[in-house]
């Protein structure tokens, strides 16, 4: 093993204290479920991205080795854990309300445990504000702590004294804590933690440290197993998955890995997410194109069209260099569903910069974006520019934006009108009761008449209809 991944590794003896604490905690919820003739039983609330879902799921697996039952609701909880984001603003002042709303639980069950943990409070004026205005919080850990769940719990469960845990010297991976999945057929796996790119407007590489990536063969005996249980689409995670393993001086590299992936027998696809464009390799478009379980979907956020705006949110890449990535990429993979974000309103960003974010989505044509208007991020380069864009600017920038892509959306989606697509079934759609919803390889949303034995099977769906977001069909 590299001595880079193996320095990126929580230690032997440490993973042990955590089992231990882990086993004491066990031991006092049976003491409790003697008494009350109950189980202890656990809430997850997760704000934010796909890296914190996985680690709630972490969370939630720790917690019940803890011998906790997991519920669905606070209101029925004896422990309630807040998993948090701080990419935007609105994340979290979301969460911030959430955990306000928790006060009156408190109030009903002194016995009540709230823990609040994740990215927000990895910032040293969150994790203050909730020390000072928040006393009903029971205590917090950030991103580099999530191994020392089960001693502050413990801790706090003993002595009865709040802990606010704080961020370690070192972000490091570790293996074995058990994950409690929310899915049975949909699996989010970590292949590496943190991010190196420090682009101006992101929170992320000081709420998550610097790049660390976990073995190939702890990554591979996750996805086999995974891949014995059935389950159908595994989505491999980072900050930055085609820097995976880039320092470990192992010689193999996310392309590598992808490829040794695909080898495993079952009936799974692959995704991945998320990829810088400046390095979306070609060797890693190359393996996409010849390995049918890895899906033909790229998510390859361009954030802005404008070269000049490029260069201040320290992209390391032009508009030249992706429009390259993306013409191999469809040379190679012409069915390729390619996806973007857009970042609305960046410092200093003219009309004519956002104009040639408008260009670059009439030329590319994506399938989908996710844009998001600029929200300044206290502790990042970004938010001390003093050229800020207007409100007002911003949203009428915005309004545009989705304006265009709308129309964009439409076109690449009607000409699947007719024609049969595979959908992953998730069972009956959140919007309409009366239908049931799923999602192509491409991540295609697609709602169709459906069975409840469907739900977590792949179906052929015939397409009749087709709308910006979504796809309307009749099951084959």
């Amino acid at each position: 093993m590299s001595e880079n991944i193996r320095n990126s590794i929580v230690p032997p003896e440490v993973m042990k204290k955590t089992f231990e604490f882990s086993e004491k905690m066990r031991l006092l919820n049976e003491e409790r479920r003697t008494s009350l003739g109950r189980e202890m039983c656990a809430y997850v609330l997760t704000f934010g991205c796909q890296q914190n879902e996985a680690d709630s799921e972490k969370i939630a697996g720790m917690a019940r080795n803890m011998g906790y039952k997991i519920v669905d609701a606070p209101e029925k909880a004896d422990l309630i854990m807040v998993n948090t984001c701080a990419v935007r603003e609105h994340a979290e002042k979301k969460a911030l309300s959430t955990i306000g709303q928790f006060k009156h639980l408190k109030a009903n069950n002194r016995d009540l445990m709230i823990g609040v943990c994740g990215c927000m409070v990895t910032q040293e004026h969150r994790r203050e504000e909730i020390k000072m205005r928040y006393p009903y919080v029971d205590f917090i850990f950030g991103t580099s702590s999530l191994h020392r769940f089960p001693e502050l719990l413990y801790e706090k469960t003993v002595k009865g004294k709040r802990l606010f845990c704080p961020e370690e010297n070192e972000y490091l991976v570790a293996e074995g804590l058990g994950i409690e999945r929310e899915s049975s057929y949909r699996a989010w796996v970590s292949i590496m933690y943190g991010c190196n790119n420090f682009c101006s407007y992101c929170i992320v590489p000081y709420v998550r440290g610097r790049e660390r990536s976990r073995r190939m063969e702890d990554i591979v005996s996750e996805v086999k197993e995974l891949a014995r249980q059935g389950y159908k689409d595994i989505t491999l995670l980072g900050q930055n998955v085609n820097s995976y393993a880039k320092d470990s001086g192992l010689g193999y590299d996310f392309a590598d890995l992808i490829a040794r992936l695909a080898k495993i027998e079952g009936d799974f696809k692959l995704h991945f997410m998320t990829s810088h464009p400046k390095d979306a390799s070609r060797k890693l478009i190359d393996t996409i194109a010849e390995n049918d379980k890895i899906a033909k979907h790229f998510h390859l956020p361009m954030q802005s069209g404008s070269d000049a705006v490029l260069r201040e949110m320290n992209r390391r890449y032009d508009r030249a260099q992706y429009l390259e990535t993306v013409r191999y990429m469809r040379e190679k993979i012409p069915d390729i569903t390619l996806t973007t974000d857009i970042i609305v309103g960046f410092p200093g960003e003219t009309e004519e910069d956002f104009e040639a974010t408008l260009e670059m989505l009439r030329v590319v044509k994506f399938d989908m974006i996710y844009s998001f208007i600029y929200s300044p991020r206290k502790g990042t380069p970004a938010a001390d520019k003093k050229d800020q864009v207007t409100e007002k600017v911003k949203s009428e920038r915005f309004s545009r934006l989705l304006e265009l892509q709308n129309a964009i959306s439409l076109s690449k989606n009607e000409p699947l009108v007719g024609k049969t697509v595979k959908v992953l079934c998730d069972g009956v759609s959140k919007n309409n009761s009366e239908l049931y919803s799923g999602r192509t390889e491409g991540n295609k949303i697609v709602f169709f008449s459906g069975e409840a034995n469907d739900e977590g099977k792949y179906l052929d769906i015939k397409i009749d209809r087709a709308e910006a977001f979504a796809l309307y069909g009749n099951k084959i």
